[in-house]
């Protein structure tokens, strides 16, 4: 989802793009990355793979970790082999959500969640390896180009009277897109380290599914749950938005319009 939306804005603002998907390269191999990287000598490098089965990672974490943490590890060694840049796209997942104020780069990591503490993996992992590291730390990611939140309310929706949504998790929902054009224009700078990079704001998926409607122009009812309620596998952050504290930084726009730009995307998008 995130990688096809990168290379649409790096190819649109010029950049020669090297796109590799899973089965042009594995990067939970070593030996293939370095040799991927070497053939390409690219300038940056933006590792958008990663498990992203937030649940599945819980019964799975060496596979979780194997991809997020080792895939970034090896990615990381290759580059700084050729002084080329790398961009490791992380989660507000690394945060516990316990605090009740908006994280900042700073801020104490601490996963809940075997996909959390996975992608603190490959924060680790990547900082060690390469020090011309930026590590965008993003959240609630929804694009066209793949199984997201807004798609699935939507299909509800026009399925459903009503629908449950958790009200006790608050966050950033964060559009690929404008994503995407914040980690091309990183790469341009010098400035290495962790940055905050998600849709400005902040809502409950409560408060988000209820947006989605109204943009949408669906009609169904949202109730509000705890996240009790679902017994889901993995804990989630009780409260994970994203600020940056970065001078200078990359700011997105707000969730809202970005959720708009979606919905337009989707809209002039073949059948």
């Amino acid at each position: 989802m995130l990688g096809h939306d990168v290379a649409r804005v790096a190819e649109l603002g010029g950049h020669e793009v090297v796109r590799l998907a899973h089965e042009d390269l594995d990067i939970t191999d070593a030996y293939a990355v370095e040799d991927a990287v070497l053939e390409e000598e690219p300038e940056a490098l933006i590792n958008c793979a990663a498990w992203t089965d937030v649940d599945g990672a819980e019964s799975d974490l060496d596979g979780a970790t194997a991809l997020n943490g080792g895939g970034a590890a090896n990615i990381a060694a290759a580059t700084d082999r050729i002084r080329c840049k790398v961009v490791y796209p992380s989660s507000d997942y690394v945060f516990d959500g316990t605090g009740g104020e908006p994280y900042v780069e700073p801020d104490e990591t601490n996963p809940l969640s075997a996909y959390g503490k996975s992608k603190l993996a490959g924060e680790v992992e990547t900082a060690a390896g390469n020090p011309r590291h930026f590590i965008v730390r993003a959240s609630w990611l929804f694009g066209v180009n793949g199984k997201n939140f807004v798609d699935t309310m939507m299909n509800l929706g026009r399925e459903l009277d009503e629908v449950v949504v958790v009200k006790d998790q608050v966050g950033c929902p964060t559009y690929t897109g404008h994503l995407a054009e914040g980690l091309v224009r990183l790469i341009e700078w010098d400035g290495y380290g962790v940055y905050h990079m998600a849709g400005a704001g902040e809502c409950s998926w409560y408060e988000f599914a209820v947006e989605i409607f109204s943009q949408a122009g669906i009609e169904c009812r949202v109730m509000a749950s705890t996240t009790d309620m679902l017994d889901r596998p993995a804990p989630r952050p009780a409260y994970s938005v994203l600020v940056s504290e970065r001078e200078p930084g990359i700011y997105l726009p707000d969730w809202r319009e970005g959720l708009a730009a979606f919905l337009a995307e989707r809209a002039e998008a073949p059948a």
